[in-house]
């Protein structure tokens, strides 16, 4: 839950650009294989199947979006909700029907339902052949080579030290604007809720220089904005390697050389002055004041922060394991208020936890009220086999109070997020035109710093273009406004 999941995505298939297809099977000698991968769940999911393409792409595959041509099927899987499993279980279902006609595709399963569910997938259910842990890409070649041969494949180790650092990820489906960079893998906050400590592992942050230089070459490529991504980026620590939780065991001399999450902000914005900076996802105890002061001190680094809190009520906080209060909350709130008045703030929210009561869920309504986010991501609970929640707690509130509850957080939500877009009206922002506006083929659509979307007549503009939008109207999620000129 630690993690956005966007719904518009989920069950994309990925394809690479064909030019550089083509070049990557000349350079491998070889005829072409085809790559047909789908990806569920939060967004590093979707980075990931980037690093799959690059890894399979260097052992001779293209990717495909025609499954029935595939040689190779890839699902890149989700155990944050059940839904995401139920999907995954009909696209396998979709995929062997598929296979019938054409015997010689290969089915592998990636990702966080892989560990949890690698012997029901191969031998109970024989309904994939290869089953492909988060940490063990890099070693889908020589897996490959095994279900080729006949042979069932499986490798779900998690890695303390993997971070995909030295892969160059291909960039699939993009718009060419937008990137993602991935500079954390693993998570250490428990969580009872969640089930990503058990399927991504420990926390590892990735070296510095390789994110540079990953930056580096999005910028020379016509990249106008990266993401940082990780499971909790304000984590992120380098010490020369090794797991965040080792670093008090670290020299004296790692220690005083270490790169911390604010560390990295400015070496990244200072890297590219021109490219705009967002981050994803935080957590309440571990954003620091320096973390958000960088933040202000640099114009490139968007003033947005997810920070997701789950739950208003400190009974519940304690009982998933959050690691903050609801008045520390506030306090960070304050803070961030204080110091980046303009920041926009978003959140993810779980009701219908675990013995939670009507009293927990009005301080649930009571804290929204008082940060009134900007947007947020809203779930009822459900159970996650394999998490301290599952295995120590009844699922005990009733499915009509969840859904009551879920309902009336997204009511509150829509009036706060008019709110907030209201106070846009008037102001002229800078926007960076990412594509044709969904409803209409006239429009640009694009998103100002607060990562707000706005939506403007195309007139001479184009994809990648900084330009200053006057907001003229709004909706609850949407700035509707006019071009008034490139911005500097």
């Amino acid at each position: 839950m630690e993690k956005i999941i966007d719904e518009k995505k989920q069950g994309e298939s990925l394809v690479l650009d064909p030019q550089k297809e083509t070049e990557e099977t000349v350079r491998n000698g070889r005829d072409s294989r085809k790559l047909y991968i789908e990806s569920y769940g939060c967004q590093m999911n979707f980075s990931d199947s980037e690093i799959v393409a690059s890894i399979l792409a260097n052992a001779g595959f293209n990717t495909t979006q025609q499954l029935e041509e595939a040689d190779l099927v890839l699902i890149n899987t989700c155990s944050i909700r059940e839904k995401a499993e139920q999907t995954v279980r009909k696209r396998l279902e979709k995929f062997n029907a598929v296979k019938k006609i054409n015997p010689g595709m290969k089915v592998g399963v990636l990702g966080c339902m892989a560990e949890r569910l690698k012997s029901k997938f191969l031998e109970e259910e024989k309904i994939v052949d290869m089953v492909v842990g988060p940490d063990a890409y890099k070693d889908l070649p020589n897996l490959v080579q095994e279900i080729d041969e006949g042979r069932n494949a499986v490798n779900v180790i998690l890695s303390k030290e993997e971070t995909y650092g030295d892969v160059a990820p291909v960039r699939l489906n993009s718009n060419g604007i937008t990137a993602f960079v991935s500079i954390t893998r693993g998570c250490d906050n428990m969580c009872t809720f969640c089930v990503v400590p058990f399927t991504r592992g420990r926390e590892r942050s990735r070296d510095p220089q390789s994110i540079l230089e990953e930056v580096n070459e999005l910028w020379e490529k016509g990249y106008k904005e990266v993401t940082l991504l990780g499971q909790n980026v304000d984590s992120y620590l380098w010490y020369g390697g090794g797991l965040k939780k080792d670093f008090e065991t670290a020299s004296d001399i790692q220690k005083a050389t270490a790169v911390n999450f604010a560390g990295l902000l400015a070496m990244v914005a200072e890297a590219q002055p021109g490219l705009r900076i967002r981050f994803s996802t935080s957590n309440p105890q571990d954003m620091t004041l320096d973390a958000i002061e960088v933040m202000s001190r640099y114009k490139n680094i968007c003033k947005y922060i997810h920070l997701p809190v789950q739950s208003g009520s400190n009974r519940i906080l304690k009982a998933m394991n959050r690691l903050h209060t609801r008045e520390e909350y506030f306090e960070l709130i304050d803070n961030i208020r204080k110091i980046i008045p303009d920041c926009a703030i978003s959140h993810d929210m779980i009701t219908g936890f675990p013995t939670e009561t009507e009293e927990d869920h009005q301080d649930t309504l009571s804290l929204m009220d008082y940060v009134k986010y900007d947007f947020g991501f809203m779930f009822a609970y459900s159970e996650r086999p394999g998490t301290l929640a599952a295995r120590k707690m009844e699922d005990d509130v009733p499915e009509e109070a969840k859904k009551r509850r879920l309902t009336e957080i997204i009511n509150l939500q829509q009036q706060h997020g008019l709110y907030r877009t209201q106070q846009h009206l008037g102001k002229t922002e800078e926007v960076l035109v990412e594509g044709t506006s969904k409803k209409s083929d006239a429009h640009w659509m694009g998103r100002n710093t607060q990562n707000t979307v706005v939506v403007f007549p195309k007139e001479h503009y184009n994809i990648g273009d900084f330009v200053n939008v006057k907001i003229t109207d709004c909706t609850a999620a949407t700035l509707i406004g006019e071009a008034v000129g490139y911005s500097e």
